[in-house]
């Protein structure tokens, strides 16, 4: 009888996109990113992330080498816009400007969705790694061992924002502005990087 899962191809799957997507590390982010949100809509947000880029990294391991191709638009191309989005989310947490939003008569921009669900979460480096892992998968069984291993990390990154209101509490209100500011130099230093990966990325492939 078949193995219905291949289960070492899954750990292999769940450590790269663990160390990509990196739980532990969008807690400093999420705090920074729903310090005005009460308590409830801190868990929506959550979870309003988690599905937006497991929805996000799913669709393009099943359409985005196609969806890419069409467009013209290569994984640098790719890469360098997701890094000066965040880049420009780094610029208003150093402000404070995420802290005291003006207001405006149009809705709220929903940061679960942008820029937490992507290009936070569902970046390029974890979008690019499942479509590889799809790409070389032979078989159901592969196949279910990267949507599993995809739905694993995606719970651990709602169970990480779920309780990071635990620590905005142990914070309060001085220390969540201190963790912004880091936050911010960190999205931005990630940022930067993605820029620069993109960069190389475009050289290499002009040489």
């Amino acid at each position: 009888m078949p193995e219905l899962l291949d289960w070492q191809l899954l750990v292999s799957v769940f450590v790269t996109l663990f160390v990509i997507m990196d739980p532990p590390g969008t807690v400093p982010i999420f705090l920074a990113l729903t310090s005005s949100m009460t308590r409830v809509q801190r868990k929506r947000a959550a979870l309003q992330a988690v599905v937006v880029a497991f929805a996000v990294i799913a669709v393009f391991a099943v359409f985005g080498k196609q969806v890419l191709d069409y467009m013209h638009v290569s994984i640098p191309a790719l890469q360098a816009s997701g890094g000066l989005l965040l880049l420009l989310v780094a610029m208003e947490l150093l402000t404070g400007k995420m802290e005291n939003p003006e207001p405006s008569p149009n809705k709220q921009v929903n940061v679960a969705l942008v820029p937490l669900g992507t290009p936070l979460l569902a970046g390029p480096g974890a979008i690019v790694a499942t479509m590889v892992f799809v790409a070389n998968a032979d078989g159901p069984a592969q196949w279910g061992s990267v949507g599993v291993a995809l739905v694993a990390v995606c719970a651990c990154l709602w169970l990480s924002m779920r309780f990071a209101g635990v620590i905005r509490r142990v914070l309060r209100e001085s220390g969540t502005i201190l963790v912004s500011r880091i936050a911010g130099l960190l999205l931005a230093a990630i940022a930067v990087q993605m820029i620069a990966d993109a960069v190389l990325a475009f050289v290499a492939q002009a040489g």
